[in-house]
């Protein structure tokens, strides 16, 4: 036996859950040592648990560069999904004609559209795409292209509101279906958006999963207002956008509802 070890302790009779034998977290070790090496084992780093033996804990630089690891990765991600709204900003504060807000409609509607549909992408591709790591990747990480679709719907409701100039024209073209449906999908965006943080997931529990699926009443909402726009002639630009969800969406109802299921025999 070395000159100090970690203090003896019986062994259960059962197979209990592993209990720490520290009483103050992260800092101490009870231990049998001579006088002048308690020094060395105070701040040992180390855990003695219940069962056998001592283990060492040293989580905290690793927990640290997890840490600084997801902000740079959140910086990144965000920084790139701003680029679309930093060019229409600069477009926007360099151009002299008074068009310019009306013709900056089309396209940040079109990127609410497209991340949108990424964000709804993941969960069929997954299915489609068994052992892949992209979908996986883009299933855990579409929140990013959620909040995206948030943030350039925002601005294309801010870019009507300057369009339209006063309420009067506002409450006039209300009753158009591509005014309605329009309103109606940032109406659903914003709870979308707000719980998108994880301290609602933790809250929230199952009913965060129920709100969550509305975004499928949003992206039905969007095509509408996309396709019926000068009288439903951009109908062929929205299909482009929404077929690839339309179809992958019914290969995951297929999967999950349609096909044979393997019954055990009697």
């Amino acid at each position: 036996m070395s000159r100090w070890s970690p203090v003896a302790v019986r062994k259960p009779s059962t197979w209990a859950k592993p209990r720490w034998k520290n009483s103050s977290a992260h800092s101490q070790v009870r231990c049998q040592q001579p006088q002048n090496e308690s020094s060395n084992c105070k701040r040992a780093g180390k855990y003695q648990l219940a069962r056998y033996s001592t283990v060492t804990i040293s989580n905290t630089p690793q927990r640290q560069k997890g840490i600084a690891r997801v902000s740079v990765f959140s910086l990144l991600a965000v920084g790139l999904l701003s680029l679309p709204a930093l060019g229409f900003t600069i477009v926007l504060a360099t151009a002299d004609g008074p068009k310019i807000v009306h013709q900056l409609l089309h396209p940040t509607g079109e990127f609410s559209a497209r991340f949108m549909i990424i964000a709804i992408l993941a969960s069929p591709l997954v299915l489609l795409l068994r052992g892949w790591r992209g979908p996986q990747w883009l299933k855990k990480n579409r929140r990013y292209f959620g909040v995206a679709a948030f943030g350039y719907a925002a601005m294309h409701t801010v870019f009507y509101l300057i369009d339209e100039e006063t309420a009067a024209r506002m409450v006039a073209d209300l009753p158009k279906l591509y005014i309605w449906t329009g309103w109606l999908a940032v109406v659903i965006f914003i709870p979308l958006a707000v719980t998108s943080m994880d301290y609602f997931l933790r809250r929230m529990g199952r009913f965060w999963k129920m709100l969550q699926r509305s975004t499928y009443a949003a992206a039905l909402l969007t095509l509408i207002h996309g396709a019926a726009l000068h009288n439903w002639n951009r109908l062929g630009p929205v299909l482009v956008h929404f077929a690839p969800l339309v179809l992958l969406e019914l290969y995951r109802i297929c999967y999950l509802y349609l096909r044979p299921r393997n019954t055990a025999a009697p």
